[in-house]
C-alpha cells in the first residue's frame, strides 16, 4: 500500500486518510505470525532467557519503548520477570563500535558479545534491509538465538532470514512504525494477560 499518492487539501483530510491507511496496514499483518511471535516470547521469558531488540531511528525508539513495556509491564501482576536488553540504548558502546569498527556492526557486535543459545533477538526495521540490523540477525542465528523481525515495505532481507517475520504491507515509514508500535503493545499486554490471575483483569489498567 502506497501512501500518500498526492497533495491533500487540509491536515484534517490527511488525518482522515492516514488513519484509514493505518487500519489497512494493520489488517495486512498475518495473525498466525503474531501468534508464533507471542508463543516464542512467552516460552523465552518463562525459561528465564533474554530478549535483545534493536532498530534505527524511529525503530530505535520503539525498541527502547519495548524495553519499558516488556520489563515493567509484563511482570505487573504476573510471576514473569522478563529479561530484555535494547541494543539501541547503549549510546557510548554504539558510538565506540561505529567509530572504531563499522556502523554496520553496532548491533551484531553486541549480539556476539552478549547473546547465548536459547535467547532471542527482535529486530524492528521498516525496510528490513538496514545492514546493521541484517547483520544482527545473522549474528543471533550463529549464536543459537531465535529471531523475530518486524518489517514493512517489501520485507527486505530480514523477512527472509528471521525465524518469525511479522510484516506490515505498507510503504510509508510513519504508518509502518505506527503498526510496529501497536504490535509491541499487543505483545506486552497479551503476555501480561496470559500470565496474570483472570480475576484481576477487569480491575486493572492496561
Amino acid at each position: 500500500m502506497k501512501f500518500p499518492l498526492g497533495l491533500h487539501d487540509s491536515a484534517g483530510d490527511y488525518w482522515t486518510c492516514y488513519r484509514q491507511a493505518v487500519a489497512q496496514a494493520s489488517a495486512s499483518v498475518d495473525t498466525d505470525a503474531v501468534e508464533r511471535g507471542a508463543e516464542l516470547l512467552d516460552d523465552l521469558f518463562a525459561s528465564g532467557r533474554t530478549l535483545y531488540v534493536c532498530g534505527n531511528g524511529g525503530s530505535a525508539a520503539i525498541a527502547n519503548h519495548l524495553l519499558c513495556d516488556f520489563a515493567k509491564g509484563i511482570q505487573t501482576d504476573t510471576p514473569i520477570r522478563p529479561r530484555v536488553v535494547s541494543l539501541s540504548s547503549h549510546l557510548e558502546l554504539i558510538l565506540a563500535i561505529g567509530n572504531d569498527i563499522d556502523f554496520a556492526e553496532v548491533f551484531a557486535y553486541q549480539v556476539r558479545s552478549f547473546a547465548s543459545k536459547g535467547d532471542a533477538l527482535m529486530t524492528i526495521s521498516a525496510s528490513g534491509n538496514s545492514e546493521n540490523v541484517v547483520r544482527a540477525v545473522h549474528a543471533a542465528r550463529a549464536a543459537g538465538a531465535a529471531t523475530i523481525a518486524l518489517t514493512g515495505f517489501h520485507g527486505g532481507r530480514c523477512s527472509e532470514i528471521a525465524d518469525v517475520n511479522i510484516h506490515v504491507a505498507a510503504s510509508n515509514y510513519g504508518i509502518v512504525e505506527d503498526v510496529h508500535q501497536s504490535l509491541m503493545h499487543v505483545f506486552a499486554q497479551y503476555l501480561r494477560l496470559r500470565r496474570m490471575d483472570a480475576s484481576l483483569i477487569a480491575a486493572k489498567d492496561f
